[in-house]
């Protein structure tokens, strides 16, 4: 198959549609676009061990450009597309090129959610999804490290508490202020999220429930001091990350006409409103059977919509509906998830949760539907692929730690 395939974002999911279409045999010409100054690189080191400086630049790229040369997809980096002209079927850079296209995909990604609160403007109120943005938290935690000034991460999310990990191991004091009344409250149970809180707690960082701040208070020079909670408590700070959601980068596509609902809609093959567009990653958002829209931020998600895309062009179906999983490294604990627990209506413990490792396992109506886990690969691994197979245990098998879960792979059904 043959003709030109421009992709807008050079992320994850962007390279995999570009490396995708060349293993699926596509010949013509793939532009992979960025508007960063590097190409495509792993995010989720950016947090943890990027940002402690356990890893070179080398080992956060994905494919060096000799690698994509040699598969032929042209990588233009640091540029910036202003217009989509689905009619004209071109694509407008910032300088004024026009790249016309066969197929377009885009693989913008997601945004921080910015704080829109007085202060919020000081020098040291940051946010982290690049790798600019990771270099300038490491730069402010030295400085931090170096004036004796405390860390305060604004939102109680998975970035948030993985660099509140991050700078703890680096011995800065850290304060967490989460709005709501517990930690990871829109994606763990309630016990899970009061045995994170216990984790930073005993190592050393101080937690704010249900924090309502008000402003945002800086030094003579620019540099953020502190945050004001609405009660009056002044909290210091050297340092502020801003961690409270992202929101998908879908602009250009609602500025051309493609259908959006706080994200692309996309199929399960990734295809848009428009037959010539598809998108893939953090930017696209598929609608369920019951009509509800989901956008997952996810390196499964990004890998799989990449490959789901870039079939949908060679005119092939592949649709992605496998269990979404995900997973975040606090200190030296490994959280992975399995499934989504909204909506359960049931929860067991496997394990013991003052061990090593444990899960939480979620029913609903009785049908198994998420599993977290705490160090236990091998109980994550199996909820994969039960989930994927649609069996499930009882939830007293669940609660069995001696029950092994493989067994209702072999069988096919609970036993």
């Amino acid at each position: 198959m043959s003709g030109s395939v421009v992709i807008i974002g050079a992320g994850l999911a962007g390279l995999q549609a570009a490396e995708s279409l060349r293993a699926g045999g596509f010949s013509g010409s793939i532009t992979l676009v960025g508007d960063e100054p590097t190409g495509p690189y792993h995010r989720p080191p950016l947090s943890k061990a990027w940002l402690a400086g356990e890893m070179d630049a080398g080992q956060l790229a994905m494919r060096g450009p000799d690698v994509l040369t040699k598969k032929q997809i042209d990588l233009t980096t640091h540029t910036r597309v202003t217009a989509i002209d689905r009619a004209a079927q071109t694509v407008a850079l910032a300088d004024g090129t026009q790249l016309p296209y066969t197929g377009l995909v885009l693989a913008t990604g997601s945004r921080p959610r910015l704080l829109s609160l007085p202060g919020a403007q000081a020098q040291g109120v940051l946010a982290l999804r690049t790798q600019d943005d990771a270099n300038n938290v490491a730069a402010g935690l030295a400085r931090c490290a170096e004036l004796n000034r405390p860390l305060v991460v604004i939102g109680g999310g998975f970035i948030g508490l993985e660099v509140a990990a991050t700078a703890r191991k680096k011995g800065i004091a850290v304060t967490v202020l989460e709005a709501a009344p517990r930690l990871l409250g829109r994606v763990l149970a309630p016990a899970l999220s009061d045995w994170f809180a216990d984790l930073h707690r005993n190592h050393g960082a101080e937690l704010v429930l249900n924090a309502q701040i008000s402003q945002l208070a800086a030094d003579a020079d620019g540099w953020v001091s502190g945050v004001q909670l609405a009660d009056g408590t002044q909290v210091p700070a050297g340092l502020v990350l801003v961690g409270i959601g992202a929101l998908a980068n879908d602009e250009l596509a609602a500025d051309a006409g493609i259908a959006c609902d706080r994200g692309i809609l996309v199929d399960a093959c990734g295809r848009t409103s428009d037959p010539a567009v598809f998108a893939a990653g953090d930017c696209a958002v598929r609608k369920l059977a019951d009509g509800t829209p989901l956008r997952l931020e996810s390196v499964q998600n990004a890998t799989e919509q990449g490959k789901s895309a870039a079939a949908a062009l060679l005119g092939q179906e592949r649709p992605f509906t496998a269990t979404a999983w995900f997973w975040s490294d606090q200190y030296d604990k490994k959280l992975q998830m399995a499934g989504l627990s909204t909506g359960a209506d049931q929860c067991v413990l496997r394990g013991d949760m003052a061990a090593s490792g444990f899960s939480m396992v979620h029913f609903k109506a009785g049908k198994l539907v998420a599993v977290d886990s705490i160090n236990a690969v091998k109980d994550h691994l199996q909820a994969r692929k039960l989930l994927d197979a649609g069996l499930s245990p009882t939830p007293e098998q669940a609660a069995d730690a001696s029950f092994d879960l493989a067994t209702l792979l072999q069988h096919g059904k609970a036993v």
